[in-house]
């Protein structure tokens, strides 16, 4: 497969995603991470957990670890403002790994242009107060974070974040 240094394609995601030995996607659609649907929904390498809300993803990720699973959460940043008491008992308390690949909504690189929208100026910030490592995701080229994040989460045995950092192309 040949793409661009500017791509992220969701064959090379849902990859890796495989490779890191995930059982099941707990999920809800955003706009983000639209470009990994279609070889999610197509491949059966995982069981789809779909939620309801975002706040519904951690808990029961948390749930299927605790039965000898391993679920990737996959939501947008937004979600992640939801789902403040659940990562603080999965992170703090519960101390379960469980990696999360988050749309990062309203990302811009370098924020230029400035940034509107409040969840792209809070969630890295929102993210170092809770204690959550978190890496950025913006091409094929650095797929391998999310490698690298699976296995921080299992070293910690803490929630890790992968931002899905790519700008939305309608």
């Amino acid at each position: 497969m040949t793409s661009s240094s500017k791509d992220l394609t969701g064959d090379r995601v849902i990859d890796k995603i495989k490779e890191c030995g995930v059982t099941h996607i707990v999920w809800l659609p955003d706009g983000v991470a639209s470009f990994m649907y279609q070889p999610m929904m197509t491949r059966k390498d995982f069981t789809l957990v779909q939620v309801c809300r975002e706040g519904e993803a951690l808990p029961i990720a948390a749930g299927l670890v605790l039965g000898g699973k391993k679920p990737l959460v996959l939501h947008q940043s937004t979600g992640i403002f939801e789902s403040g008491d659940s990562i603080r008992l999965v992170a703090s308390e519960l101390h379960l790994p469980i990696l999360m690949l988050i749309g990062y909504r309203s990302w811009k690189p370098n924020h230029n242009p400035p940034v509107i929208d409040s969840a792209a100026i809070f969630i890295e910030p929102i993210l170092k107060a809770w204690g959550i490592k978190y890496y950025l995701l913006q091409s094929d080229d650095d797929v391998d974070i999310i490698s690298t994040a699976d296995m921080e989460a299992q070293k910690t045995r803490k929630p890790v974040v992968v931002l899905i950092a790519r700008e939305l192309q309608f």
